[in-house]
């Protein structure tokens, strides 16, 4: 497929931030000019929504591990096909809150899938579309729990316990390691304004010395 824009996605535990920091990415990069999409997983479409609401709600305890896999790949499949693909042919920033890191770290490891399965089903899913760049806000996981907690009833899978979160964080770091040219690490234990920052570091480096008008006409091959 023919690419023009950038694809970013944010990923992390619950509680890192990530919600917060997408929105100063999205802000950053409007104001050097580029036009951003931000969007979610699960969701992100009419079907991905309704598909959400299914997967988190805390009524479904009897939900089998493959069904929440195979569920979290059909909502992006189609989160793919119909927004993020369209939009990097427009030659548009995606900014995405989850992407299949998520899947490979809360189904793969927490739900011990194992990394293999759902690696397959979800290149089936996305078509092979893999980011440029994701960011990845590190954050303890007991600290997670803790925001989780304040911030009230949590859904089905933020109110696992704590193992099941060391699980998760422990897989993340796993993926940093396995795909440390595109996985980047920012320590979100600290003040917003830090994480910020870092961040934006980021973000400058993977458009150094690209100009808009490259950013969005210059063909690339995924």
């Amino acid at each position: 497929m023919s690419i023009k824009g950038k694809f970013i996605t944010i990923e992390g535990m619950d509680g890192a931030g990530k919600s917060t920091q997408i929105q100063f990415m999205k802000r950053y990069l409007e104001d050097k000019g580029y036009k951003v999409l931000i969007t979610r997983e699960p969701g992100g479409t009419i079907i991905g929504e309704k598909t959400r609401a299914v997967i988190l709600d805390n009524k479904h305890k009897e939900m089998d591990s493959r069904t929440e896999a195979l569920l979290y790949a059909a909502s992006r499949a189609q989160h793919v096909s119909q927004i993020i693909i369209p939009a990097l042919q427009r030659g548009e920033v995606v900014l995405c809150d989850r992407y299949v890191d998520s899947s490979m770290v809360y189904q793969g490891k927490g739900r011990d899938l194992g990394y293999k399965p759902i690696k397959m089903i979800n290149d089936f899913a996305t078509q092979g579309l893999e980011p440029d760049l994701t960011v990845l806000l590190d954050i303890d996981p007991t600290l997670s729990l803790q925001r989780i907690i304040a911030r009230g009833e949590g859904d089905r899978l933020e109110g696992e316990k704590i193992q099941f979160h060391v699980a998760v964080h422990n897989a993340y770091m796993d993926l940093a390691k396995m795909y440390p040219n595109r996985i980047k690490v920012v320590n979100a234990n600290g003040k917003i304004e830090d994480i910020r920052i870092e961040v934006e570091k980021l973000l400058k480096n993977i458009f150094k010395g690209e100009s808009i008008y490259e950013a969005t006409n210059s063909y690339c091959s995924r």
